[in-house]
């Protein structure tokens, strides 16, 4: 049995904080060829995902947050805002599934937000993920503002 539970959600949280890239996942799936990839995601605010989508191959990935809270955002091709959801068990809203080939990221709205991500198997890093052309690719100049653009377009709060 694989336990979740505080102690495991305190240690990963404290990893993401200490992380330069303010994030920090804990796989349990045993390998990258699983047909099923399941793992702890510590996000914190300011935690830059470019938008990406998942095709060729196709994968769905779930999105079930178990402290804190996310915003999951999906945009169409051209990077305009298509559709979003705050997640926040404490109001109700548990998680979302993103389906293949639809670009979206996710941003921590909270500090110790952690998500329980399943993802359809296996990884690879040559063609896990398509990254969007329209937004900065991580660690670039200007990823803040993009968080902040994205906050703004939504009327929603800065972390």
């Amino acid at each position: 049995m694989i336990k979740i539970d505080s102690t495991l959600l305190d240690h990963v949280s404290q990893l993401a904080k200490e992380s330069p890239r303010r994030r920090k996942n804990y796989n349990f799936h045993k390998t990258y060829a699983d047909t099923l990839q399941r793992l702890l995601n510590a996000i914190e605010p300011y935690s830059y995902i470019q938008p990406h989508k998942h095709e060729n191959p196709d994968k769905r990935e779930i999105f079930t947050v178990l402290r804190g809270r996310l915003l999951v955002v999906e945009f169409d091709n051209q990077g305009t805002i298509a559709e979003h959801m705050i997640i926040d068990p404490r109001e109700g809203t548990c998680g979302a599934e993103i389906p293949e080939r639809i670009y979206h990221a996710i941003y921590a709205l909270e500090p110790g937000t952690i998500v329980y991500e399943v993802k359809d198997g296996p990884y690879s890093p040559i063609d896990d993920k398509n990254f969007a052309s329209w937004a900065p690719k991580e660690g670039e100049d200007g990823t803040k503002e993009y968080i902040d653009r994205v906050f703004n377009c939504l009327g929603i709060p800065l972390p």
